[in-house]
C-alpha cells in the first residue's frame, strides 16, 4: 500500500531548510547544471578545469538560476560511475571556489557515493542529488541524514549502463510509487527531513514512459505531499522523437519545460538558465490572479 508522508517540515512545498536557511517553493526553482565531465551528453568536456568550471559556475548565478547543480560523472545511457576518489578529486577545489564566489547560492552535488557526500559538505556544499536512490552505495542514506542536507530522491531501475536494456513495468505509476515509498519509510527512520523527488526521465524509461510521467507529475507530488524536480534538458526523450541532436532542441526543451511547470514542477534542472528564466517569467505571468 502507498502511503503519503504528509506529517514533514515541508508540507505542500513551502520550503527546504539548508543549513537552517529556509528556501521558498512558492515558486518554481531554476538549477543550472555545471558538469565537470570528459563525456557528458551535451556539454562533455566544457568544464572540465577549475578555470572553466568558474566561469561556467558565474554565468549561471548571473543568468538567474537559484541552485548551482555540479556533476563529476556522467549519467547518460552507457556511462560507466566514476569511482568516489576520482570523484572527490574532481570536485573539491571546485566546491571550494564556488563556495567562496558566491557565499550565498546553494550548492547540489550529483553523487550516489557516501564519501563524496561528506567530502564534499566539508567543502561547503548543500544539497545531495542522488541518481541512485540509494542503490548503490548502503551508507548514502545515513550520511545524508549526518550531514542534514536535503536530498533529491531519483527513481531508477539500474547502473547507466545498465538502466536502457531492460525496461520492465507492471503499471508504470504504481511501481515508481512503490520506489519511493520504500526509500522514504528508511530516510525518514533515520531523520531525513527535507527530500525532493525526481521521477527519472530518461534513466531506465522508455520515451513513451517519460511522457506518462511528464504529464503525471502531479499525481506523486500529491501522493508524498514533496515538492518535485525535473530533469529533461536536452534529452533524448525530446530530440529522438524529432530525430535532433541534443544540440538542436532549446525551443523544444522550453516548449516541454512550460508542460513541466503546470504539471507541478517545483525545481527546473537545466542547462539554458537564461532562456529558461525567461519561460520561467512568462510562465508566473500567466499564473498570476
Amino acid at each position: 500500500m502507498i502511503s503519503s508522508f504528509k506529517d514533514t517540515d515541508f508540507l505542500e512545498h513551502k520550503s527546504i531548510n539548508i543549513k537552517g536557511n529556509l528556501i521558498s517553493l512558492e515558486n518554481p526553482l531554476l538549477m543550472g547544471i555545471l558538469n565537470v565531465t570528459d563525456d557528458s551528453f551535451f556539454d562533455g568536456g566544457k568544464y572540465n578545469t577549475l578555470d572553466k568550471a568558474i566561469i561556467r559556475a558565474e554565468d549561471i548565478v548571473n543568468q538567474g538560476a537559484d541552485i548551482i547543480d555540479i556533476g563529476a560523472c556522467s549519467t547518460r545511457p552507457g556511462a560507466i560511475l566514476v569511482d568516489k576518489d576520482e570523484e572527490i578529486k574532481r570536485l573539491s577545489p571546485i566546491v571550494k571556489e564556488i563556495r567562496k564566489r558566491f557565499p550565498n547560492i546553494p550548492i547540489s552535488i550529483d553523487t550516489v557515493w557516501s564519501e563524496v557526500a561528506k567530502r564534499v559538505y566539508d567543502c561547503g556544499a548543500d544539497i545531495i542529488n542522488d541518481i541512485s536512490g540509494g542503490q548503490f552505495d548502503k551508507d548514502l542514506f545515513s550520511t545524508v541524514a549526518q550531514t542534514k542536507m536535503p536530498y533529491i530522491l531519483m527513481h531508477t531501475n539500474n547502473t547507466p549502463d545498465k538502466m536502457q536494456k531492460t525496461i520492465h513495468y507492471d503499471n508504470l505509476f504504481l511501481d515508481i510509487c512503490k520506489y519511493f515509498n520504500e526509500r522514504l519509510e528508511t530516510l525518514y527512520s533515520l531523520g531525513v527531513k527535507d527530500i525532493i523527488l525526481d521521477l527519472g526521465f530518461g534513466f531506465g524509461k522508455t520515451i513513451e514512459n517519460n511522457y506518462e510521467l511528464l504529464r503525471r507529475q502531479k499525481e506523486f507530488s500529491s501522493t508524498f505531499s514533496l515538492p518535485i524536480l525535473t530533469g529533461i534538458s536536452r534529452k533524448s526523450m525530446i530530440f529522438r522523437p524529432l530525430n535532433l541532436t541534443p544540440n538542436d532542441i532549446l525551443s523544444e526543451t522550453l516548449f516541454l519545460s512550460a508542460f513541466a511547470l503546470n504539471n507541478g514542477a517545483n525545481i527546473l534542472r537545466v542547462h539554458d538558465v537564461k532562456q529558461t528564466k525567461n519561460c520561467l517569467t512568462l510562465y508566473q505571468l500567466y499564473k498570476k490572479e
